[in-house]
């Protein structure tokens, strides 16, 4: 029985004419996908620098990095905790259907960071123009609203006809981003109670929604493989660089 290292090496083997047409095309992009704890940094990281050495790779992280700011503003001496609460229910109610988005400046500050999102998605795929390879640790998605990498003001009503007009904007931005399918995304499943060790200044039910959101994610059918996350660092590397290999090396 084949290996899923092998069915991807068959899946992207081809004949001389398209090996070709690869060339003049974007270089591969493989996407990282999995709940908090599931080792996607770390990874994509130390694979990009291994990769390196066979041809031009970069990692590229194209998540948010809200939580962790929200985390270092809860570190604040003081007056930590309570701007850490304040901001965290904006963000609940901005990510819950049937919820109001929480003013004018709320949305703003959501628009922000889908922006800087997509400054960093045009420079990513301007790498790939340039023969560079990317192995991007998260990817943005339209399939959730505003929740694991989706449109941020596309689940919560806007309230007023500028956040509306936000709300659509930033919608635009998220479909030309998932419009790009990556070449290949390697879910890392992994089961809360897992990350939660590996996090445990995460939040055990965000982190259960993640995990079950992982599982549902198609992104616009592009190739997936799934692969358990939950052995050790060392393992979980290793079975992601055989998925990876064979397409890094088939672009060459």
């Amino acid at each position: 029985m084949l290996s899923q290292a092998d069915r991807v090496s068959q899946h992207y083997a081809a004949p001389r004419s398209v090996a070709i047409s690869r060339k003049q095309s974007l270089a591969p992009l493989v996407a990282l996908i999995g709940c908090d704890g599931a080792g996607k940094t770390a990874i994509s990281n130390e694979l990009a620098i291994q990769l390196n050495q066979t041809r031009p790779t970069q990692a590229v992280y194209l998540g948010l990095g809200s939580g962790d700011l929200g985390r270092r503003i809860g570190s604040i001496p003081l007056i930590g905790p309570a701007l850490e609460k304040l901001l965290t229910d904006k963000a609940r109610k901005t990510r819950s259907k049937g919820e109001k988005i929480p003013g004018l400046l709320t949305a703003l500050v959501v628009y922000g960071f889908s922006l800087l999102r997509y400054r960093r998605f045009l420079k990513m795929q301007d790498a790939r123009r340039r023969g560079i390879a990317v192995i991007a640790d998260r990817y943005p998605q339209t399939e959730i609203p505003a929740f694991y990498d989706g449109p941020g003001l596309s689940a919560a009503r806007p309230g007023s006809r500028f956040v509306a007009a936000l709300a659509r904007s930033e919608l635009r931005l998220y479909e030309k981003m998932a419009a790009v399918k990556p070449n290949l995304v390697i879910k890392l499943d992994v089961d809360p109670q897992t990350a939660l060790s590996r996090k445990p200044d995460h939040d055990l039910a965000t982190l259960t929604a993640k995990v079950v959101a992982t599982q549902k994610l198609t992104f616009g059918g592009a190739p997936i493989v799934t692969i358990d996350a939950r052995p050790s660092y060392a393992q979980v590397k290793e079975e992601v660089t055989k998925l990876c290999r064979p397409l890094f090396v088939e672009a060459v």
